[in-house]
């Protein structure tokens, strides 16, 4: 059977509660020294037994290094729940402060959209009316100078934009100059090889009237080597003329 829940409660024999707080005592110090060493963790044990005698432990730092850690992590625990309650308590007493500071600004909004203007005195109307002027004073002010920065960008724009339009005019220009120079160089190079040509080429021969004839003689003038042919601008003999009208 397994063991079975035993109630806590004061031992009322002495001696065997000397023994139990001894027997406790010593497990309670090897599970000290137990959890320092599996875990890393710094460890400081304070009993006193019922008769007042001290029994402590502590890890390798000095139990005085542990009780000052404990003090100064208890004082910060100890402001941090002070500075706390202040603060809710000043946040209480600001609170009405802020609800009233926020109800002025919204009056005093619809005031300037005009709105909510019958409690006010003439002299709360003209203050009114004067911190509406200063204020259109300055939005005038600002908007004027916001037109000016933005009319000086767009001029400087514009200054850009002009420079590159010249810039490609001036490209324009220079390329159809130089397109027409050479148009004007392949026109000169075509008429100079079209007039080479023409010399280079073979002349024709001379066109002879009737074809072979004979001379008074009866010589064939046709041979290779005898006489030349007459050339056709020259006149025709009378008695040559008389055979071809026949």
């Amino acid at each position: 059977m397994g063991r079975g829940k035993v109630q806590l409660k004061r031992i009322e024999n002495k001696v065997s509660r000397q023994v139990t707080f001894s027997k406790r005592r010593s497990g309670l110090l090897k599970k000290a020294h137990e959890i320092s060493v599996l875990c890393d963790a710094e460890v400081a044990l304070v009993v006193f037994s019922t008769k007042g005698k001290l029994f402590e432990y502590s890890t390798e730092s000095s139990m005085d290094r542990i009780l000052e850690r404990y003090e100064r992590y208890s004082q910060a625990e100890q402001h941090l729940v002070t500075t706390d309650f202040e603060s809710q308590g000043s946040l209480s007493l600001e609170y009405p402060k802020l609800v009233a500071k926020a109800e002025v600004l919204q009056r005093s909004i619809r005031h300037y959209g005009g709105e909510d203007l019958e409690p006010l005195s003439l002299r709360e109307l003209q203050g009114l009316e004067q911190q509406i002027d200063t204020a259109l004073k300055r939005v005038r002010k600002r908007a004027n100078q916001l037109m000016n920065e933005s009319i000086m960008q767009l001029q400087k724009k514009e200054k850009a934009l002009l420079d590159k339009n010249n810039l490609i005019t001036k490209k324009i220009k220079e390329n159809e100059k130089t397109l027409e120079e050479r148009t004007q160089w392949e026109n000169q190079n075509l008429g100079q090889n079209s007039f080479t040509l023409m010399l280079q080429q073979p002349s024709l021969p001379s066109l002879t009237i009737g074809g072979a004839f004979q001379a008074r003689g009866g010589a064939s003038i046709e041979e290779d080597g005898a006489e030349a042919c007459p050339s056709s601008n020259q006149p025709m003999p009378p008695w040559l003329l008389h055979h071809v009208r026949q």
